[in-house]
């Protein structure tokens, strides 16, 4: 789709770009040429870093890198525009009847989702929902936070101002009396403007974990573009330990984890992978460096599950089969079609259990225009072989005992293919696998609804759960390493 684009102040090329569906992989760190975007008509002038990522046919064609595009006059450019799915729920939740209006965030490394509630129905009365404009500066948790070492402050402000002006589209002329808001510990310490240094390197421990309470004057949600009246507070979930945040904690509540006889485990997997494993005797937690493969970060045709992303693969007639989004021709993969690929490639016995390419190829060729390479597969090894290993050191020290389902929370669990995920061994064989949808904004609105026992659930999963380092346990790098192979497993019989 072709954008005519005319200068405005205050805001860069870039920063348009990236509005209209252009996506920023490495937020411009590293030149890694994932935000491509063609120049058909004024000038967008060549920069050291588009040097080093295109190619000089490509210069000439007219092809950039958005991330730092730059112009002083109007351009026309060629951008794939496209709408990003972002899961909600609306499902019914516990009520306690009070008037007024409140308002539940989930607040996602890559996506937004804003609900206003009836706090005397429980009626979700409107949604907002966008693409976190953090991933302007980098598509993970960890480009984020080296971001803002070097810029601190930014993407605070950043994040501040778009919430206030979802929450004011969704108010309207209407008070709310409290919002509540999940979201990871990068987030929470992005939010609400805390030092992220020790997120920043081993052993990513943080003091600041705990609720955050703010007025909407503190957040500058009372200026124009950005102005909603809040009678109470603002709160912040907090987080369990590490990245184990208040979006995990959040789906626990969903799920009734604090409720549960039987052991059961929940994952949320993205580029960090959170795992919870336990019931209501006893809940253990872990994050996983999963890497952004999932959400087809460092694959070479990777992206977001959007219009031309293959979305799933099957065998058929001994050929890969693709299923491409929006109907149109495949222009790359996202995280639930990379599973079912690899999947595929061990049933045509194109990969072998190592993960190396078998019978001498050099990519996997799923379409005329869209293919997986060696480095793709080692990508998403390392990917899944960092959740099969956290559930497998969390069931070890919950002493093997019996789980008899897997919830999968988030858009990636919502996607996934079960059988898939167990052929290449991101998830057990043995365990009924059952998606959650997106669990955290349940959970937090299930909070916002229920306020005389919102305090004693929390506390009481605080104190049920307890903060495993992977890193720590001794057995972690083997289990890792014997995790990254292609091979299903059972939590039972592999005895862990």
């Amino acid at each position: 789709m072709h954008f005519e684009i005319h200068p405005e102040p205050e805001r860069s090329l870039a920063d348009r770009l990236f509005e209209l569906g252009v996506e920023f992989p490495c937020g411009g760190e590293s030149a890694c040429g994932g935000c491509k975007i063609r120049v058909l008509s004024g000038h967008v002038p060549v920069t050291a870093t588009m040097r080093q990522a295109l190619s000089e046919a490509e210069l000439a064609q007219g092809w950039r890198l958005a991330c730092c595009a730059e112009t002083r006059e109007g351009v026309v450019v060629e951008v794939e525009q496209w709408s990003l799915p972002v899961l909600t729920d609306e499902r019914k939740t516990p009520l306690e009847p009070r008037q007024g209006f409140g308002a539940a965030i989930d607040l996602g490394t890559t996506t937004l989702v804003a609900q206003m509630v009836d706090l005397a129905t429980g009626e979700v009365l409107a949604v907002e929902t966008a693409l976190n404009p953090q991933a302007r500066h980098g598509a993970d948790v960890m480009s984020r936070i080296q971001y803002d070492l070097r810029h601190p402050g930014e993407l605070t402000a950043m994040i501040r101002r778009t919430l206030g002006q979802m929450l004011a589209r969704l108010a309207g002329e209407r008070v709310l009396e409290e919002v509540l808001i999940a979201g990871n510990t990068a987030m929470h310490h992005l939010f609400c403007g805390l030092s992220v240094e020790p997120l920043a390197a081993v052993p990513f421990l943080s003091a600041e974990l705990g609720e955050r309470r703010f007025s909407a004057r503190d957040l500058g949600w009372t200026r124009a573009r950005a102005a909603v009246e809040i009678r109470n507070s603002v709160r912040f979930l907090p987080c369990l330990g590490g990245f184990v945040g208040g979006d995990l904690l959040a789906g626990m509540v969903a799920t009734r984890f604090d409720q549960q006889s039987a052991t059961h485990a929940l994952f949320d997997i993205g580029t960090n992978g959170e795992i919870v494993l336990g019931n209501r005797h006893g809940i253990l937690c872990a994050s996983t460096a999963a890497g952004p493969a999932f959400e087809g970060g460092r694959i070479s045709a990777g992206m977001t599950a959007r219009a031309g992303a293959i979305d799933a693969v099957r065998v058929h007639d001994g050929a890969y089969e693709c299923h491409v989004l929006g109907g149109q021709a495949a222009r790359g993969i996202c995280g639930s079609g990379l599973v079912d690929a690899a999947a595929c490639a061990l049933e045509l016995g194109q990969i072998l259990s190592s993960g190396r390419l078998a019978n001498g190829l050099k990519t996997l060729r799923l379409t005329e225009s869209v293919s997986l390479t060696q480095g793709d597969i080692r990508e998403l090894q390392l990917a899944k072989g960092a959740m099969a290993a956290g559930l497998k050191i969390l069931h070890r020290q919950s002493a093997g005992a019996l789980t008899p389902s897997l919830w999968l929370a988030g858009a990636f669990g919502n996607y996934i293919k079960p059988a898939a995920a167990s052929a290449i061994g991101l998830l057990p064989q043995d365990v009924a696998i059952q998606p959650v949808g997106n669990s955290a904004l349940r959970g937090a609105r299930m909070l916002l609804l229920t306020p005389t026992h919102r305090q004693a659930v929390l506390a009481r999963l605080c104190a049920l759960t307890r903060h495993v380092e992977l890193a720590a346990d001794p057995a972690f790098q083997d289990t890792f390493a014997e995790s990254m192979a292609f091979m299903p497993y059972c939590l039972r019989r592999a005895g862990v």
